[in-house]
């Protein structure tokens, strides 16, 4: 999670540790996940990326809804994905909030 944050960050997409990212549908699907990775596949890895609304996305949401450019989006993504191709495990670096 730290390393594809770090990743991002590295490509000048602003990205960020949560702890508290979740609520009901964020944390089903995490728990759901995890719990088939636990009980099913335990040779993968798996998690949840939260992403911002794309910019067209918040013409009837309130201003300073997040959002980003979708082509930052997918290059977050992409770097999202290169960093767990290259770590095997996550890397030693303070970072997260839980507000």
């Amino acid at each position: 999670m730290k390393a594809m944050v770090a990743k991002m960050r590295e490509s000048g997409i602003p990205a960020f540790v949560s702890y508290t990212a979740g609520t009901f549908v964020c944390n089903e699907l995490m728990y759901a996940l995890l719990y088939l990775i636990d009980k099913k596949y335990p040779h993968i890895r798996g998690g949840f990326i939260h992403v911002p609304y794309a910019m067209e996305q918040t013409v009837n949401k309130p201003n300073g809804t997040p959002a980003m450019a979708l082509a930052s989006i997918a290059q977050g993504l992409e770097c999202a994905v290169l960093a767990v191709a290259e770590n095997q495990t996550d890397i030693s670096q303070a970072m997260g909030t839980t507000h």
